[in-house]
């Protein structure tokens, strides 16, 4: 069973129109869909259209109603949601699609972005998280949580002892690199070249004076710049 507004299509698009955020939640855990769906309905712009228990009956939604995003559950029966999303991508390319999964590891990222997602976020994050990362989901790139990551923004103390602040990408690209994920995946997770980024990398083993990615990762922890 399924909750859909404005079943002709017109719905999503002339709300898209007006400058809302239109959303689609396509997940088989009934409750978790009807919470969300609740929740995005109080936040201002964004306006949830339905709920599909399944892949197959989420991408008929979606190519009727043309939400701005579509939050897709990775572990679904049938059709599992990173083959959803490159099904989706193909029939709706102005939709984005925002992965959400228990599994947070740099492999599931790096799927997931493989797959076309806009995003990835861990349902055990919080909601506010999940809102900001529903609202910034645009077709073309791919963001994570900072959750996820655990890399966010400086903390009172953190960075102490390094010798020149890493940029936001480079933070971005730690975070990555603590997560376990090689080069290339970082690369297509953050959608540019892999010849810039081996350039963050690089950035990040020098300003944290370190050669490799464990002793990256053990620095990044010594200087508090991972979360939690």
């Amino acid at each position: 069973m399924s909750e859909v507004a404005g079943g002709d299509g017109s719905a999503g698009s002339a709300a898209q129109g007006a400058g809302e955020t239109t959303v689609l939640i396509i997940d088989d855990h009934r409750a978790f869909a009807e919470l969300l769906s609740a929740a995005l309905g109080t936040v201002p712009g964004i306006r949830c259209l339905g709920t599909a228990g399944s892949a197959a009956e989420g991408i008929r939604q979606a190519a009727a109603l043309r939400p701005s995003v579509v939050v897709m559950d990775i572990q679904m029966p049938g059709t599992d949601g990173l083959a959803a999303t490159r099904r989706l991508r193909e029939a709706c390319p102005g939709t984005a699609v925002a992965v959400v999964s228990a599994h947070g590891g740099g492999e599931w990222v790096a799927r997931a972005a493989q797959a076309g997602a806009s995003a990835f976020i861990p349902k055990t994050g919080s909601l506010a998280e999940m809102i900001t990362m529903v609202k910034e989901a645009k077709p073309g790139r791919m963001c994570v949580a900072a959750s996820v990551t655990g890399v966010g923004s400086a903390k009172p103390g953190s960075g102490e002892g390094l010798g020149e602040e890493l940029t936001v990408r480079e933070r971005e690209t730690l975070g990555y690199i603590c997560q376990g994920l090689p080069a290339k995946s970082i690369a297509k997770v953050m959608g540019i070249s892999i010849h810039t980024c081996r350039g963050y990398i690089k950035g990040v083993y020098a300003k944290l004076q370190v050669s490799t990615q464990i002793e990256a990762v053990n620095k990044a922890r010594q200087l508090r710049l991972l979360d939690g």
